[in-house]
Order: C-alpha cells, then sequence, then structure tokens
C-alpha cells in the first residue's frame, strides 16, 4: 500500500470500524511491551497471551512460537480480516467477529475440524479473510517483529 492508500484505510478504520478498532487499541495498550510490526496499514502485534491469532479493526495479534511460514499464514489471514473490518464497518463483530470466533473455539467445532479434517479456513468468514488476505498481504515486509517503542501507530 502507498502513503495515501495507508491514510485512507487507517481513517476509515477509524471511522467506520471504530467499534472495533478502539477495542483493537485497548488491546495494544495490553500488550504494548510485545514484539510488532507494520503489515500494510495495520499493526501487526506478536502477543503473549495463550490465545491464537485474532483481527480487531487496524490491529492484528498473531502468537509468539510460531514457524516463520505459519506465522506469516497468520498475517496475511488477519489482515484478510482487517479488510473486512474495513468493509462492514460496525457490522464486523456480528457479521464476522462472532462466527470467527464460534468456528475457532467451540468444542463442537474444535472436535469436527479434528475429526473430519475440515481445514479451519475452509468456512464463512474464513475462507473470506483468507482470500482478501492473501490477494492483499503485502509483498514487500519486514521478516522480523520489533520491539523498537518508535515502530508504533
Amino acid at each position: 500500500m502507498n502513503g495515501w492508500k495507508i491514510a485512507l484505510y487507517r481513517f476509515w478504520q477509524w471511522t467506520w470500524g471504530l467499534p472495533q478498532t478502539l477495542a483493537g487499541l485497548v488491546m495494544a495498550v495490553k500488550y504494548r511491551r510485545c514484539p510488532r510490526k507494520r503489515v500494510g496499514g495495520a499493526l501487526a502485534i506478536l502477543h503473549d497471551g495463550n490465545w491464537g491469532g485474532v483481527s480487531l479493526g487496524m490491529f492484528i495479534f498473531v502468537p509468539q512460537g510460531l514457524r516463520p511460514e505459519r506465522e506469516a499464514d497468520i498475517l496475511a489471514h488477519e489482515y484478510g480480516h482487517t479488510f473486512q473490518s474495513a468493509l462492514l464497518g460496525p457490522l464486523y463483530l456480528i457479521a464476522v467477529g462472532i462466527p470467527s470466533f464460534l468456528w475457532a473455539n467451540l468444542p463442537r467445532n474444535v472436535k469436527k475440524r479434528s475429526v473430519r479434517r475440515i481445514p479451519y479456513e475452509s468456512h464463512y468468514p474464513e475462507n473470506w479473510a483468507e482470500h482478501l488476505g492473501h490477494k492483499h498481504f503485502p509483498k514487500t515486509r519486514p521478516n522480523q517483529f520489533s520491539a523498537d517503542p518508535e515502530d508504533t501507530i
């Protein structure tokens, strides 16, 4: 993304996508000491919590300790969710957040994916996020997360 697209993306997230972007900001403050990097107009944070990846507005959270390829796949997927946020605005949490949370965490769904070997990305809204993320994920990106306090929003 070039400069004006990033500015427009951020403006859109802070207006149309305000509810989830505010929630993402709260989490970003909580994980402020964790490594982070910019991904397009978003800020990705390598969190040290005991949970998976999540995207809230322009904030992406990815768990620490992943193989580089897996980290890149999760970043691209979560980046796709940031575009869903920009498109759906205040409906994102209802139309994407809740279905995504249930698909990821409901014991029945976890068992279903495991027993039937159903890929996580095969159902709505994950397949949509996967498509958007891999289509728009920056091709040139820094390989490392940074703990530099200057690398903030």
